[in-house]
């Protein structure tokens, strides 16, 4: 794989840090690893990551609301990528935590419904990990804090392997997403780590917590 990265081996679980990559050579990967880890080559993986300016437009055409056109984005030096993972329009930059766990759901006995909650909690304790309360609201995918977004999820299963998965507000430019309706949301805020305490947080931190759970919940 073309990556530059860091592999660290958990159990059965890799962990590959990618460092700060294009959004489109992630997903390139992310269909790649899917591949192989549907005809039992690899074990379960997660790839983490943190993406340079890109706007991904999911599967729910209704949740895709963008308020500028790609020319538009494309002078502001932000990318507009389409996919097929659950949900609407989110938002990726430098600063947010992303993870991409490419797992079989059938060998870790999980329903799609149940593994969107094991990416929440993950993410739940995470962010107290960095001082940060946040929590669920029923219905909507993703994490909240004090009534604002913090991290969204959205996922695609295939034959039984997931992908795609979760983005979590660090210190990442909360500008770019003045650019859309997260997730098709009206009125909705989005916070971050950063906004919440005030204080720049540790990414190399942010992502040690992360593997720990990653191991925690889905090794």
């Amino acid at each position: 794989m073309a990556v530059t990265r860091e592999q660290q081996q958990a159990g059965t679980l890799d962990i590959i840090d990618c460092g700060l990559a294009d959004y489109s050579e992630i997903l390139s990967e992310q269909h790649e690893l899917c591949s192989k880890r549907r005809l039992g080559q690899i074990g379960d993986t997660v790839l983490v990551v943190e993406h340079k300016p890109v706007i991904t437009l999911g599967a729910r055409q209704s949740a895709n609301k963008v308020v500028l056109d790609k020319d538009e984005l494309a002078g502001k030096g932000i990318d507009v990528v389409e996919i097929r993972r659950g949900g609407g329009t989110t938002a990726h930059n430098p600063g947010q935590l992303v993870f991409y766990p490419i797992v079989n759901l059938k060998e870790l006995h999980l329903g799609i419904s149940d593994y969107i909650r094991t990416l929440e909690q993950t993410g739940i304790e995470l962010l107290a990990d960095l001082e940060v309360i946040a929590g669920r609201y029923k219905g909507y995918p993703g994490l909240w804090a004090g009534g604002k977004k913090i991290a969204s999820v959205g996922v695609r299963v295939s034959k039984s392997i997931a992908y795609h998965g979760m983005a979590i507000n660090i210190n990442n430019d909360l500008g770019i997403f003045d650019y859309i309706v997260p997730c098709g949301l009206d009125d909705v805020k989005m916070t971050s780590v950063l906004a919440e305490t005030g204080r720049q947080a540790s990414m190399e931190q942010a992502k040690e917590s992360l593997k720990k759970l990653l191991q925690k919940f889905l090794g």
